[in-house]
């Protein structure tokens, strides 16, 4: 199984303290029933800690805007501690025999260092005093 990049987001002010705006392009990887806007999923970091979300579109409008509702996604910022400029990645994972989702995963990293003009991303489990 090849995880499948979905999307990478830098945290601004309003996604630690609200929801976190996503990509639209990203709403085909998640099969949000027809006669709703929003489904919850789970996904899985880099401990295997599974993470409950809740996906959100808007009803009306021009876009369908989606976001991870404040109410799944704080527990994540807060248990991760993150702040504006870390950022998030998440993947999903298929079986390859026969198309079938396997799982998504989620990364919160933190820019550690530029070097030779790469920034260098780190998870923030792996950072010293994580936890703490």
């Amino acid at each position: 199984m090849e995880p499948v990049h979905l999307f990478t987001k830098k945290l601004k002010p309003s996604h630690i303290s609200h929801a976190l705006s996503i990509p639209t392009h990203v709403l085909e990887a998640f099969p949000i029933p027809e006669e709703t806007h929003m489904m919850n999923f789970e996904a899985v970091d880099a401990t295997d800690n599974a993470w409950r979300f809740c996906l959100s579109t808007r009803m009306t409008g021009a876009y369908p805007k989606p976001v991870l509702l404040r109410s799944s996604w704080h527990r994540f910022v807060e248990q991760k501690g993150l702040a504006p400029e870390d950022r998030v990645v998440f993947f999903m994972e298929r079986d390859e025999a026969n198309d079938m989702l396997r799982r998504y995963t989620v990364r919160a990293q933190r820019k550690v260092m530029t070097l030779m003009g790469q920034d260098v991303w780190v998870d923030v489990e792996h950072l010293p005093l994580y936890g703490l």
